[in-house]
């Protein structure tokens, strides 16, 4: 499979030595950038309201007034689910990456957005879900599925889950679920039109119900993510070196895996599959804070939001008056900075 990159081991790896004050200087500026990106996000969008009639929303609220329900109603949870699924997605993206040993590792290519979605076209087509706040646990399950199959079928043989193999196990399960996909909406005309607006990748229609749906599972799988850096520097070592480091492999990966349904779940029910996010994000984190995951997590927690943030104000304003969904710009943006990385091979080691 030539999609696959070759992992390398941290002993040959380089490794970059990038200044402790440096690291914390590009995570205050990144912070910022997400301050001014969210601030953006409730300012903007394809209906134009003065920037006073804004401000009144949340100094002056008035139910009456119809922009400022707007605010209250459509921007700010649009913008706090952009917030909380980028996050999410990033951070997956981030300790997928450290489990596989896989820099091209993230929940698109090893087939945890596709359980997701594939359990959510069952709960649409069997069970009548119709609300978006449904889809979570449904999510849950299919992201968990495929999890344990693609970990279960690559630690299949003598060697265990290797890297490669990994890479492979997700490949061919990605490949079913999207499949199984095809076929139960192939049986219902009411399941496609409905499961076709939630696959685009979307965080219009997003209320402040999806929000308090989906935010006790982010929350948890961010808290777990952040503490988990240790744990996922000594997988990046390799699970031989790993265990004579005196590190529980398994329990490290499960504690990890565990991060990565919870993140994966909620977002991809909340949002549907947004593509790009959390492949390219730690790759360009990581080549600010080097391979340390401890550095990197955080990164990748405030890069995110502001990749996905962004992409949906442009969205709301290059199409006016009708917007373009943030699954498309994410692609769009995501696929040339990270084909350009992969031409300048400057994928960054883990």
């Amino acid at each position: 499979m030539t999609a696959v990159a070759e992992p390398s081991s941290s002993t040959t790896a380089v490794r970059r030595r990038v200044p402790v004050p440096g690291k914390v200087l590009g995570l205050v500026l990144a912070v910022a950038a997400l301050v001014v990106v969210t601030v953006a996000s409730v300012m903007v969008g394809a209906k134009p309201i003065p920037v006073g009639t804004v401000l009144d929303a949340f100094l002056g609220f008035d139910p009456s007034n119809n922009d400022h329900l707007f605010v209250r109603v459509e921007r700010m949870p649009r913008t706090v689910i952009g917030l909380l699924a980028g996050a999410a997605l990033g951070l997956a993206g981030t300790i997928m990456q450290a489990i596989a040993r896989n820099p091209l590792a993230d929940p698109g290519i090893l087939g945890v957005n596709a359980g997701a979605a594939l359990f959510i076209v069952v709960g649409i087509n069997f069970f009548g879900l119709t609300a978006l706040t449904g889809y979570v646990w449904f999510g849950f399950v299919g992201a968990a599925l495929a999890s344990v199959v693609v970990y279960g079928v690559s630690a299949f043989g003598r060697e265990g889950a290797t890297p490669i193999k990994l890479a492979l196990a997700g490949a061919a399960a990605n490949a079913a679920f999207v499949s199984l996909t095809t076929g139960v909406l192939l049986t219902s005309t009411d399941a496609f039109e409905q499961f076709r607006f939630w696959q685009v990748g979307s965080l219009a229609g997003r209320n402040w119900d999806v929000v308090v749906s989906v935010l006790p599972f982010i929350a948890v799988g961010i808290v777990i993510a952040l503490f988990s850096g240790g744990l996922l520097n000594t997988l990046t070592l390799g699970e031989d070196l790993a265990k004579a480091l005196g590190q529980n492999v398994t329990r490290a990966r499960v504690i990890s895996g565990v991060a990565v349904v919870l993140l994966c779940g909620a977002a991809t029910a909340a949002v549907g599959p947004i593509a790009f996010v959390g492949l390219a994000v730690p790759q360009v984190a990581r080549m600010i804070t080097g391979p340390d995951n401890r550095w990197l997590l955080p990164y990748s927690f405030v890069l995110a939001p502001i990749l996905v943030v962004g992409a949906d104000v442009i969205g709301r304003v290059i199409a006016r008056p009708g917007e373009v969904q943030v699954g498309i710009l994410t692609a769009a943006i995501g696929a040339p900075i990270f084909i350009a990385l992969v031409r300048g091979r400057k994928v960054a080691q883990l």
